[in-house]
């Protein structure tokens, strides 16, 4: 073979090589355009690796894993979720999906972490059901909004604690200038933990740990802070939704997570054992309550307002936190936006709660 024909072939194999195969759990597949139709066939041995642990946990009570493995979906669960987690396994590649609010994604695009958003759930009545309250540290004076100012708050500028502070200011007609923002990251009871030592005066706390809080310290309140708070999503590495074989088994479970959303609000009981209880460790009774505190998840019947939502966020914190603009619209894949509204059938919710 002449040395012009050696180099031919070396350089066609080689190219074969990088569309059809897949050498590791991170390496792509065959190319799907973002514009290209989901497909619908999942290839043998495809393999998904998502942090999603409430989910997960639904999934195989309701017995809905069936459905993955019939699909030949293969999940490598990893007890990941939340931003800072999951920006952090995408980096190293050892993540595809995360489940999360709709702040990673910002921050994931501001730091160089190209993701799409490919899930999103709505909570009904959110203003009743809100996801966080501000704990307020013991023996401080707190009780409204406005008596915030002069205050120190936790703050995590990457999670969806910090946007929740920066809107809770914005609310009260205060400015950063008016309060102390203690950076602390907000992992698993760290919140709790500055409040009750009075190392802040004040922490947005989620539900379960609302709950952790009363208990530890039975002298402590929180407060409501009267703002919607219920973004949540499952948002992935856009290399994953533009690998066909990932982009298919990612359209499989979209389908069976929005069936798990439903089987959730319709066994609140089961749902707080299984996961409230066995996984996170609170009691019956308490699990129960947060449970009951969440109130019941919805599936949008369009993304149009969830959107309209994180774009006045991304706003806020581009002007807040000195960010670049960014429209919202290159952060999320629609193409599961239907694939969503199937899955939900006449359950699918619209308006106000969308």
């Amino acid at each position: 073979m002449s040395t012009r024909l050696r180099r031919t072939a070396i350089a066609t194999l080689v190219a074969a090589l990088s569309v059809t195969s897949a050498c590791g759990s991170g390496d792509t597949g065959t190319s799907l355009e973002l514009s290209a139709a989901l497909p619908d066939k999942v290839a043998s041995g495809t393999e998904i690796r998502i942090g999603d642990p409430s989910i997960q946990a639904v999934l195989q009570a309701a017995g809905l894993d069936k459905e993955l493995t019939a699909a030949g979906v293969k999940v490598q669960w990893a007890n990941i979720s939340g931003g800072p987690k999951s920006i952090q396994a995408f980096r190293a590649d050892k993540l595809d999906c995360s489940a999360v609010a709709d702040i990673p994604s910002l921050f994931a695009a501001w730091t160089g972490t190209s993701t799409k958003i490919v899930f999103q759930t709505v909570t009904i009545d959110p203003l009743e059901h809100p996801i966080y309250q501000l704990g307020v540290a013991p023996g401080v004076n707190v009780t409204s909004l406005a008596d915030l100012r002069g205050k120190k708050i936790a703050y995590s500028a990457g999670q969806a604690q910090g946007a929740l502070v920066l809107r809770v200011l914005q609310k009260a007609g205060l400015s950063q200038k008016d309060v102390t923002l203690v950076e602390l990251t907000s992992k698993d009871d760290a919140y709790v933990t500055a409040l009750g030592s009075k190392a802040v005066d004040v922490a947005p706390l989620g539900a379960q740990y609302v709950k952790v809080y009363k208990t530890r310290y039975p002298q402590a309140v929180a407060i409501g802070t009267g703002i919607r708070d219920d973004a949540s999503t499952l948002y992935c590495l856009t290399k994953a939704v533009q690998d066909a074989e990932k982009a298919a088994a990612l359209k499989v479970y979209v389908s069976v997570r929005t069936k798990a959303v439903l089987w959730q609000n319709k066994h609140p009981d089961e749902y707080a054992e299984l996961y409230y209880q066995d996984t996170q460790g609170l009691s019956a009774a308490d699990a129960k309550d947060v449970v009951a505190t969440d109130g019941n998840k919805g599936i949008p019947a369009s993304w149009d307002n969830a959107v309209r939502r994180l774009q006045e966020t991304a706003d806020l914190l581009a002007r807040e936190q000195k960010h670049d603009k960014i429209d919202v619209n290159t952060l999320v894949d629609r193409r599961f936006e239907q694939v969503q509204a199937d899955a939900a059938g006449s359950q699918v919710v619209s308006g106000d709660a969308a």
